[in-house]
Order: structure tokens, then C-alpha cells, then sequence
């Protein structure tokens, strides 16, 4: 087995090269005698990149997140493409845009041939588990899901959707009777995950697990009371960016929301702990991470879908300890949700498909590649569900730098954000003279993005129609 003593510390991941040419030879040249690595895929719901103690949130408690945080590549500057669930899961499942791949609502279903990162490790001789929320079937949120659309994952305990906490229905693997998880279902579904863990940790062949929880999306009250009791009369600071009248309403639900965090912290100890004492921590790959972020009252607004960090932001922290050793490093390169199936593929050691249209970071990260990623593409194809058009809601497509989000909509520039001296985003600077040349640049290559994307950003109705969807009168897919 490789040992991590093999490879440079450094304090932090960016554009350089990240390991020295003779210990990259060196590992090129033992690659094959090395054992494929488990991956254990983490994913909460809702929950934006700001809001844990590692990223500088001194209010919600998560120790366990933090330590992982410690061993971890952080990705930093992690976006959601297109954030909101149905669309996010789609590109993690197939590498793809959601213009490509269709899912650009909630509810609708990913072709059952898609070639996708289940089928590409179960094709590799994989076992393969998925346990929590699907939402790619489109067939109904409670609906048994068939092997046909589980997309070559074989143990399978899951969901369409359902943010029912406390009794919440889940399908366990070919019984299509109905079932309940015990309790909180973020605690009872990592408990399965502990079990499928220990379970696969000794055999011959390597394991992908993805673990797919609800919390903290809404509703935040739900959490279970030993959590709920830790923020009940904590003083909550808000974000600077929240106006008056949303105060109210954001202290209530960010009381919820960090008890939901701090419940999901815990089951990461567990998850860790789990992984540590089956001997299986060093050639395992662990992703915590979540699909979109959560408004919470900035800029006025509540959930997803807008193109402000709050909801494009998460958090991603990857520990591979095989290969990037113990000591937690800031990756500044920009990760973009369809970017995760070819690096894991390409970390594994396993081909990437050809319709895969994200970056395969993983050149980058062992110095092979230079960093030429500029931006990431953020997009809303057709408003839904809670950002209807009566709600404000409106196609968009952008992008998120480093340092800048640029953002037009079907009427033009709407957007413009310096965000390393605007944090909070409250200072639009489009049309802003001192800022022209920036503004010019940055739709340049905005534009240049969707060429490449064949995107011609047209509205909502034109594509609804194209992917044949039937939706309601405000944008929606029943379900």
C-alpha cells in the first residue's frame, strides 16, 4: 500500500504544483500495486458553505465536521451549478450539465441509460449503495423506485423525497411495501451506513456508498430536542445582509437549521469512527458535502435556486488519506457539481465516460495539470417551485469566480459582485464604471461558456417544451 509518508505536506492547494516531480514518479510507478479505494459519499440537503465552525461560524457546534475538516482537502470555492435538488443530483449522477442531461426542475426523470457514476463503479467491479433521497425518478415522491432506475446502485434504501423527518417512508432495496425509518431518519439511515461499512470493510472488492440525507432543509423544526435545546436561547447573529423585516422569521429558522447541522455532526463522528475502527481509513475516500445552500433571510429570501452565494455555496471537504495524507489543506481550484464523477472516477483509478462534460480535477490536485479553470457556470434553465415568477422568479445564467459573480438574465447584465471586498453581496456593481473592464471580461466569458455548452439561453417555456414536460401555471411539475 502506498504510504502517505510518499507524498509533500503543503498548507494549502491552488494553481502550483502540488507534489514534487520525483514523488509523483514515484507514485505513478506503484499506482498499480495500490488497492482501489472505498468512496463513502456524504451529502446533506440545504446547507450553505458558511454555516459550519471550520469555515469561521462560531454559533453552530460541529466538532466532528471540524476535525474532519482538519484531515481534509477544503474545497473552497465549491458551487452548485444549478442549485436545487433534482438538477444537482442529476449532474452528480452523470458528470453533465442540466441542460444535458434534462433535469433542470424538480420531479422529472433521468433517462434510465444515462451513463452514470453507480453504473460506472458497479461496472468496475464495485459493490454499490445508495441509502436516503433519490429525487430522479419523477414518478412521484413516494412511488416504489425500480432496479431500472436505480442507476447501478444495488443495495438500495431510499426515497424519491420526503422531509418527514420523524417518520419518514423509505423502500428497502426489491420489497415495494412501504417501510418507515426509526426515529430522526438522518440518524437511522447512518446507522445503516455504519452497518453497510463494517459489512463490506474486509471483502475482496471495494465499495461506493452514497449517503443522501434531508436535513437540514426545511422544516427546521424537527430536529431532535437534545439538539434543538443547544440553540433554543442562544443569541443568533445574523448575517449582515439579511434586512430588518426578514430578521424575525431567519432567527427562528437558523435555531432549527444548526440543531439539524449539529445532529448531522454527529453522524459524521459516527461515520468517522466507523471507517476508522474497520482499518479501512487510509484507502478510503470521504466526501461531506451538500447539494445547494440556503438563503435564510439574505437579501431578503428564504431556500434556493437564486444566484447569490448563500445558495450557490457549499461546503465539499474530500479526505483520502492514502494519497493526500492527514493534515487538512485549502484547495482554492473552483469545483462545479458536474466536476465530482470525473474526479472521483479519475482518484479511483477508473475510466471517465465520454459524455461526462465536468472537469477531472484530480490532474490538478497532484500537480500533473495546471489550474486553468477560470469560472463556474451557475444557470436557472426555468423558475419552479418555491422561486414560481409570481415569486420573483426568472431564468438566469452566470458565472462565479474566485473573486467575482456575473450574472444576466433574458433582459441582460443583472449581477455584478466583488466578492472578496463585498462578502455579503450588497453592493450590485453593474454598470459601475470602475468596473466596466471587469464587467466586460466576465461576460466575455460567460459567453464564451455557453457556446461551449451549445447553451442558447432561451426562455424556460422553450425548453419545458423541448423535454416534453408537463408543468402547472406557475412553472411546476406535479408530483
Amino acid at each position: 500500500m502506498l504510504s502517505r509518508r510518499t507524498f509533500i505536506r503543503q498548507s494549502a492547494f491552488g494553481a502550483g504544483t502540488l507534489l514534487l516531480p520525483a514523488l509523483l514518479k514515484a507514485a505513478e510507478k506503484m499506482k498499480s500495486r495500490v488497492k482501489r479505494p472505498n468512496v463513502v459519499y456524504v451529502f446533506a440537503d440545504q446547507w450553505r458553505a458558511q454555516d459550519v465552525g471550520y469555515a469561521g461560524n462560531k454559533q453552530v457546534y460541529t466538532p466532528h465536521i471540524d476535525r474532519l475538516a482538519s484531515e481534509s482537502l477544503n474545497f473552497k470555492n465549491t458551487v452548485a451549478c444549478m442549485p436545487v435538488s433534482t438538477p444537482y443530483r442529476g449532474s452528480l449522477l452523470t458528470g453533465q450539465y442540466p441542460l444535458t442531461h434534462g433535469l433542470f426542475l424538480n420531479d422529472v426523470t433521468l433517462n434510465k441509460d444515462a451513463k452514470t457514476i453507480g453504473k460506472s463503479y458497479l461496472n468496475e467491479g464495485y459493490d454499490t449503495a445508495y441509502i436516503g433521497k433519490w429525487h430522479v425518478h419523477g414518478n412521484g415522491r413516494i412511488n416504489y423506485i425500480p432496479v431500472s432506475q436505480r442507476h447501478g446502485f444495488e443495495y438500495f434504501k431510499a426515497l424519491e423525497c420526503a422531509h418527514e423527518y420523524n417518520h419518514s417512508p423509505y423502500y428497502d432495496n426489491n420489497d415495494e411495501e412501504m417501510k418507515i425509518w426509526e426515529g430522526y431518519d438522518m440518524i437511522a439511515q447512518t446507522g445503516d451506513a455504519v452497518n453497510y461499512i463494517r459489512q463490506h470493510a474486509q471483502k475482496e472488492k471495494p465499495f461506493l456508498l452514497v449517503l443522501s440525507w434531508g436535513p437540514p432543509h426545511n422544516p427546521y423544526e424537527t430536529a431532535p430536542q437534545k439538539y434543538k435545546d443547544r440553540y433554543h436561547d442562544m443569541d443568533i447573529t445574523l448575517r449582515p445582509n439579511v434586512p430588518e423585516e426578514a430578521k424575525k422569521q431567519a432567527i427562528q429558522d437558523i435555531k432549527g437549521y444548526y440543531a439539524h447541522i449539529s445532529a448531522m455532526d454527529d453522524c459524521v463522528g459516527d461515520l468517522q469512527a466507523t471507517i476508522r475502527d474497520a482499518g479501512i481509513e487510509e484507502d478510503t475516500i470521504f466526501v461531506l458535502t451538500s447539494d445547494h445552500g440556503d438563503m435564510l433571510g439574505s437579501q431578503g429570501f428564504q431556500r434556493k435556486q437564486r444566484p447569490y452565494d448563500e445558495s450557490i455555496r457549499v461546503p465539499f471537504l474530500l479526505k483520502y488519506p492514502q494519497l493526500f495524507g492527514k493534515e487538512g489543506k485549502v484547495v482554492d481550484t473552483l469545483l462545479n457539481t458536474p466536476d465530482i464523477m470525473p474526479t472521483l472516477l479519475s482518484m479511483s483509478g477508473l475510466p471517465v465516460p465520454r459524455t461526462v462534460e465536468g472537469n477531472d480535477l484530480f490532474p490538478i490536485l497532484t500537480g500533473k495539470k495546471k489550474d486553468h479553470i477560470e469560472a463556474a457556470l451557475i444557470e436557472c434553465i426555468s423558475p419552479f417551485g418555491e422561486w414560481e415568477r409570481r415569486h420573483g422568479g426568472k431564468e438566469y445564467r452566470g458565472i462565479r469566480t474566485r473573486q467575482y459573480t456575473y450574472v444576466k438574465d433574458l433582459e441582460g447584465p443583472w449581477l455584478l459582485y466583488d466578492n472578496d471586498n463585498d462578502p455579503y453581496q450588497m453592493n450590485n456593481l453593474i454598470g459601475n464604471k470602475d468596473y466596466a473592464a471587469v464587467q466586460k471580461k466576465l461576460d466575455s466569458l460567460l459567453v464564451k461558456m455557453l457556446k461551449d455548452r451549445k447553451d442558447q439561453f432561451l426562455t424556460g417555456p422553450e425548453y419545458i417544451t423541448k423535454w416534453g414536460y408537463t408543468v402547472d401555471a406557475n412553472g411546476t411539475v406535479e408530483y
